[in-house]
């Protein structure tokens, strides 16, 4: 057919692609793609290349790195990372912030003055976590109205920041959130038949969404009392943990806590936190 392009993507994935890939996104990100990643390195490039028509895999990688504008870069890193998270997600955290960490720290602002609670989430995915930890946040303060919480989100994936940014859920995404803090936080809504539920005003006021790659500056200025980076670490090699988990450690407050997932463990790194209980961590 005249004036028609036909494209037969190639989405075979040879060892030089795929150590090619990794080199780049390690060195960009520090996202470690050890081998058994290649299966599925291959699948999600081949839907970018199809996108954007593409012929072969190390044909799309040059195109992306050719593209100034760096999104389809940025698109590239989002289709490797993986952006697995819920609600509530391991419970224990959000009961050691409630009936250990909090208490305390409330206790320790009012005698210095200092009237905001200040926490990230690193790796915030889709939002669900930020979104728990301002639920839990506002939930703990309410007989403490000076008090202010602000919590930075970030994620080195611009596809999921957006979807964070809405606040909008599906009813199965917000099932775990307990009944009366549904009531009080989430607003039903219904979307082409199907309930859904909108974070309240509230809770967005309390964070603050931006684009962040680990691996670079970060925008902080003032120590954080709690950091969530959680299932984010198993994507690195232990060097490249070793220096983010003691950059953590310098923009914390003394006292201030560092929570990880459930399969990480800092055991065989340098560190200077002080163990509280696994995947929980204090500055000294």
């Amino acid at each position: 057919m005249v004036g028609c392009t036909t494209y037969s993507s190639d989405a075979n994935l040879t060892d030089d692609d795929f150590r090619q890939v990794s080199r780049v996104i390690y060195e960009h990100c520090g996202i470690n793609l050890h081998d058994g990643k290649k299966e599925l390195v291959r699948a999600r490039l081949a839907k970018r290349m199809r996108v954007t028509k593409r012929r072969s895999i190390s044909d799309y990688l040059s195109y992306a790195l050719r593209d100034h504008s760096g999104k389809e870069f940025s698109l590239l890193v989002d289709a490797i990372s993986t952006n697995l998270t819920s609600f509530f997600r391991e419970q224990k955290h959000f009961d050691f912030l409630c009936d250990e960490f909090l208490p305390s720290l409330i206790t320790k602002k009012r005698a210095s003055g200092d009237k905001v609670v200040r926490a990230w989430s690193a790796g915030c995915s889709s939002g669900e976590e930020p979104y728990s930890l301002a639920i839990t946040l506002l939930s703990e303060l309410k007989n403490a109205p000076e008090f202010q919480v602000k919590i930075l989100a970030t994620d080195i994936s611009t596809t999921v920041l957006d979807r964070a940014r809405t606040g909008i859920y599906p009813e199965k995404r917000v099932a775990p959130v307990p009944a009366e803090l549904k009531h009080r936080y989430l607003i039903r809504e219904k979307s082409d038949g199907e309930k859904m539920f909108r974070v309240a005003k509230i809770l967005r006021e309390c964070i603050y969404f931006g684009q962040l790659n680990l691996m670079q500056e970060w925008p902080i200025k003032v120590p954080l009392d709690f950091i969530f980076c959680r299932n984010v670490m198993i994507y690195f090699d232990k060097p490249t943990q070793e220096r983010l988990v003691n950059r953590y450690y310098d923009i914390l407050q003394p006292g201030g806590v560092l929570f990880t997932g459930h399969s990480e463990s800092l055991t065989g790194i340098k560190h200077r936190f002080r163990y509280v209980q696994p995947t929980i961590y204090a500055k000294v």
